[in-house]
């Protein structure tokens, strides 16, 4: 039996996109690059600051300048992480579904907790999460299974009892390897050259209220 259900915030609670590429275009225009369109920044939004930057300006992990720009993008994210950031539709008629079957749910994401812990409050979610883990609250986040462990440990259920719903690879592999169910959704930051067919997920779902089913 289902007791907890656990979600990753960007592009499978909230639709966090346009904030996210809001600043990276910022940022371009700011270095006299061309900026990039929704539908370009959509299927990066999941991978962080690293992914969109890797995306604008082609700068890797390895350059030289990626912590200057890292630096510099989460300075210009600080200035509009809550503008435009709603919940995906639906996201509240699935969790006060889970209250009313008396299921815990709560948050696990690579989202640094600066930016967490103000932005989860003002989502208008209709119960609060049980527990919400950032991307900094482990000493790694996902895919380690470290902050799904510890999540587990906050709301006092055991992985085997838990589902995990996410929309990137890393989502579903830290989910399976520390034994909960895997929820892959499609409403999220899926690029079309993902190989989703080889992620570690127990069911697709194409709408949060399908997710009640396998609950």
């Amino acid at each position: 039996m289902t007791e907890a259900v656990l979600f990753d915030l960007d592009g499978t609670l909230a639709d966090t996109a346009l904030d996210l590429g809001g600043a990276l275009n910022t940022l371009l225009r700011r270095h006299g690059l061309p900026e990039k369109s929704m539908d370009e920044i959509r299927p990066v939004a999941s991978h962080g600051a690293s992914g969109l930057i890797l995306l604008g300006a082609g700068i890797t992990k390895e350059h030289p300048e990626h912590a200057d720009w890292r630096r510099e993008y989460l300075d210009e994210y600080e200035r509009c992480f809550d503008k435009e950031t709603v919940l995906f539709k639906g996201i509240n008629p699935l969790i006060s579904e889970l209250a009313a079957r008396g299921i815990k749910w709560g948050i696990i994401t690579n989202k640094p907790k600066t930016f967490t812990d103000r932005l989860v409050p003002k989502l208008g979610l209709v119960h609060p999460p049980a527990v919400v883990v950032s991307g900094d609250t482990c000493s790694r986040p996902k895919p380690s299974t470290e902050p799904m462990f510890y999540a587990c440990e906050q709301i006092g259920v055991v992985p085997e009892k838990c589902i995990y719903v996410g929309d990137a690879e890393r989502d579903m592999e830290a989910g399976k390897n520390a034994g909960m169910k895997t929820v892959l959704v499609d409403w999220g930051y899926i690029a079309p050259t993902d190989k989703t067919e080889e992620w570690l997920y127990d069911r697709r779902i194409a709408t949060p209220a399908a997710l009640l089913e396998y609950v």
